[in-house]
């Protein structure tokens, strides 16, 4: 299963962002340990593409590099084994590099113009951040009112809590960072992973 795929059958991933590659292994193994096993690490040194390397290698998850934004950032994260790439902005000399590599690609958008640009570009899911400031699950309600089309990805700043509203809003999936693993040991992550969990479960027992 692709990461795709795994996202749209997910409905919820976690993002971190965090530049001390021990502290993003122990994040990333408490959220697999969990069942979070789809998780986005954004690039911010060398040192963390070691880290997609070593947990490829190791752990049974997929990890997609984030904060991608030129074509050698992308092809060093390909070298390490993402499964994905994730870039903050719509860049089309990634969507070539992607097609190249046969590797999903994730855009990101702000604005409803940006959202169709992409989809446009046939960007399969679409990054909306950050959400929490440009009005929430209003926002995602609001853009896809006008565009229903769109599969878009909530993400910045969320709250665990409010995943549930986010689905219920049309939503394909919602990314979580660091409501996840701020100020948490490795147990204290785990719970907040099963929270997580429990939030989809939620939103598929009132789909059925």
């Amino acid at each position: 299963m692709n990461a795709i795929q795994k996202i749209i059958d997910k409905k919820a991933y976690g993002v971190v962002r965090v530049s001390d590659p021990e502290r993003v292994i122990e994040i990333a193994t408490s959220l697999c340990k969990a069942g979070v096993d789809l998780i986005e690490i954004i690039i911010q040194n060398s040192e963390i593409l070691d880290v997609i390397h070593y947990l490829n290698s190791t752990e049974k998850m997929t990890i997609m590099a984030g904060g991608i934004i030129t074509q050698r950032q992308a092809q060093t994260a390909i070298n390490a084994g993402a499964s994905g790439i994730v870039s903050p902005v719509f860049q089309m000399n990634l969507v070539r590099i992607c097609q190249t590599h046969k590797l999903p690609l994730i855009m990101t958008a702000t604005t409803p113009n940006e959202a169709y640009s992409a989809w446009k570009a046939r960007t399969p899911l679409i990054k909306v951040y950050p959400t929490t400031p440009m009005g929430g699950v209003m926002y995602i309600e609001d853009m896809l009112r006008s565009m229903p089309f769109l599969n878009v990805i909530a993400t910045g700043n969320i709250k665990i809590e409010d995943v549930y509203a986010y689905l219920k809003a049309g939503a394909v999936a919602v990314g979580i960072g660091r409501d996840l693993y701020d100020n948490e040991d490795a147990s204290g992550i785990e719970e907040k992973a099963r929270e997580l969990i429990a939030q989809v479960e939620k939103f598929r027992a009132e789909e059925k």
